[in-house]
């Protein structure tokens, strides 16, 4: 093979490879987090858990969900004050420090603070 010929199926097979590719890929729209939850996920039983009134310790959590204690912690941080936006509240009891989700908007940080003080 000369050098011009060896050119010209380099660029054959380049060719051959952009117009296999070109078809564009579609993708589903994501479905939006405020979605119904799937009822039987650690998420959702957490959640279950955090409503009842009397609350959930974070022990409680780390036993239904097989989770290290900051791996509760994170996600009652995380995903339940910040992403879902839901106000939780924790009071110490004769049970220790106990959990739960109380109806109305989430406090803000300086609203927590306050309560601190």
């Amino acid at each position: 093979m000369t050098k011009p010929e060896s050119k010209l199926k380099a660029a054959a097979r380049s060719i051959s490879r952009s117009t296999s590719k070109s078809k564009s890929r579609t993708r589903l729209a994501p479905s939006s987090s405020k979605t119904a939850m799937r009822p039987d996920t650690k998420h959702a039983r957490i959640l279950a858990m955090l409503r009842m009134p009397a609350g959930t310790t974070i022990a409680a959590i780390m036993t239904a969900t097989d989770w290290q204690q900051h791996s509760v912690r994170g996600f009652l941080a995380g995903v339940v004050r910040k992403k879902l936006g839901l106000n939780l509240v924790s009071e110490q009891t004769d049970k220790g420090r106990v959990y739960r989700i109380k109806d109305g908007k989430a406090t803000s940080t300086a609203d927590r603070v306050k309560q601190a003080a």
